[in-house]
C-alpha cells in the first residue's frame, strides 16, 4: 500500500540519525517491529536494543525499572539495580505504550532527554547515558496534553520525527501479500516440506 511506503521511505531517513521517534498507531500495527528496523538497519545496530511496555509495570516498579535505584531508596531495595536507560547505553530504548507513564516519570524522563543524564532512585550523582528513544503509543497524546493528563514539553521532545502506522483495514490491498508470507514461513517450517497451499482470489 502506498500508506505503508511512505512509511518505509520514512524509515530510511531516520534509522542514521539519533533523532527521537514517536510511533503512533493501534495495537497490532507493529510499532515494535518499526522500532526495531530503525535500530537494526542504523548504525547503532551493534548497540543494544531494549524494550520495555510501559503500562506492564506496576506504577511502584515503574521509575525503579527505567532509571535504576540504590540500595535502601525505598523498602525492600536491598541492592542496586541498573535501569533500561543505562542497560540501553550506546543503543535503542523502545518505550512502548508512553502514554501511560506517570506524572513523576513524565516529569524525570524529560529530564533524561534534556540532560542525557540518568540519576538512581536514591542516588546522588547523575550517569551520562548515549540512548536513542524510540516511543510508542496507541492513545492520542496531543489530547491527552490538552486534558492536561500529558505534559506539553515531554510531547514535543517525543514528537521530533512521527511515524504513523495505518491499521490493516485502511491497507487492504496489503492482505494477499501477507497471506502468501505466511503461507510461505508456515510450509517451511512444516517437516515434511512442500510448497505452501495457493489461495483463489475470492
Amino acid at each position: 500500500a502506498a500508506s505503508m511506503q511512505a512509511v518505509y521511505k520514512l524509515l530510511d531517513k531516520v534509522k542514521e540519525s539519533l533523532v527521537t521517534v514517536l510511533v503512533l498507531g493501534e495495537s497490532g500495527t507493529g510499532k515494535e517491529l518499526v522500532a526495531r528496523a530503525i535500530h537494526f538497519e542504523g548504525h547503532r545496530k551493534k548497540g543494544p536494543f531494549v524494550s520495555e511496555n510501559c503500562s506492564a509495570i506496576p506504577e511502584t516498579l515503574l521509575e525503579s525499572t527505567l532509571f535504576g535505584h540504590e540500595p535502601g531508596s525505598f523498602t525492600g531495595a536491598t541492592k542496586r539495580q541498573i535501569g533500561l536507560f543505562e542497560l540501553a547505553n550506546g543503543g535503542t530504548l523502545f518505550l512502548d505504550e508512553v502514554g501511560e507513564l506517570t506524572p513523576s516519570c513524565q516529569a524525570k524522563l524529560l529530564r533524561v532527554l534534556e540532560e542525557r543524564k540518568v540519576r538512581r532512585l536514591g542516588g546522588g550523582e547523575a550517569t551520562p547515558v548515549d540512548v536513542r528513544i524510540i516511543a510508542a503509543t496507541h492513545r492520542d497524546l496531543e489530547a491527552m496534553v490538552k486534558e492536561g493528563h500529558f505534559r506539553e514539553d515531554l510531547y514535543f521532545r517525543l514528537n521530533v520525527i512521527a511515524v504513523r502506522l495505518p491499521p490493516l483495514r485502511e491497507r487492504r490491498e496489503d492482505i494477499p501479500l501477507l497471506l502468501e508470507r505466511f503461507l510461505e514461513k508456515n510450509a517451511a517450517q512444516r517437516p515434511q516440506g512442500g510448497k505452501p497451499p495457493t489461495l483463489a482470489p475470492e
